[in-house]
């Protein structure tokens, strides 16, 4: 049907109802475009905080404050000892496919009295489960050198970590703190290569992802919704006349 015959038999008469409802889906979904757009802007600023303090000289962790976001993906140094007594195994996680653990030890930042978690790199899983692999932790004094960062807020816990249990399924640095009775700094640092002695744990940390895309994504998303409405809204009040039905 062409456009001049269509128009020629039918007439635009909104509804009220369908108004309304238009009105209140395409308002509704502008908003949380919006909001999508505005949280896209936050974790833009957040990427390019964490950019720039990637590129800062690193900190001596003999230095380093509890002020975690101060010190939050610089790069970080220090010497100390490691205290294999409590290190723990981070379960579930996956590298190439292949299930196993991260290996966490709390580190004696020299001088004093403070720890800090020191994520040392992933080991493979055993042949069963009920076998854990057996990681060695150097002794004396050592130098390590690594990305500080936080572990995740948000975690699926199947059931309470005990107290005294190497396996754990997140890392929590309060929990840890308070079973171990250790003073640890307010973040984790991601150990690089090289380190000294030599090892097997696999380190390759991947970069921070902040979600930029993905509320982004979402934003288009909100927004295509409430065009959409309007469309339909167009398209469902173009009715035939009275005269020619």
């Amino acid at each position: 049907m062409r456009v001049s015959s269509f128009l020629a038999t039918h007439r635009f008469r909104p509804t009220p109802l369908l108004t309304v409802a238009m009105v209140a889906l395409a308002a509704l979904c502008i908003a949380l475009g919006n909001w999508q757009r505005d949280r896209a802007d936050e974790k833009g600023a957040a990427a390019a905080l964490a950019s720039a303090a990637a590129r800062e000289a690193s900190l001596d962790l003999a230095v380093a404050d509890n002020d975690a976001p101060a010190v939050l993906y610089r790069t970080v140094h220090g010497s100390g000892e490691y205290d294999a007594a409590h290190a723990v195994l981070i379960d579930n996680k996956l590298r190439g496919g292949r299930p196993g653990y991260e290996v966490v030890t709390p580190f004696k930042i020299a001088p004093g009295n403070r720890y800090v978690l020191v994520d040392r790199g992933w080991v493979a899983q055993g042949p069963t489960r009920k076998q854990l692999p057996s990681v060695q932790t150097p002794a004396g004094i050592v130098e390590i050198t690594g990305r500080a960062t936080l572990p995740p807020k948000r975690y699926l816990e199947l059931k309470a970590d005990g107290a005294e249990s190497v396996l754990r399924q997140n890392l929590d640095i309060d929990r840890i703190a308070d079973s171990s009775g250790l003073i640890l700094l307010p973040f984790v640092v991601e150990q690089a290569d090289p380190v000294t002695p030599p090892d097997e744990l696999l380190r390759d940390w991947p970069q921070p992802d902040f979600g930029v895309e993905r509320h982004l994504s979402y934003m288009v998303q909100w927004y295509s919704l409430a065009a959409l409405a309007i469309v339909l809204w167009l398209v469902l009040n173009w009715r035939r006349s009275v005269e020619d039905s």
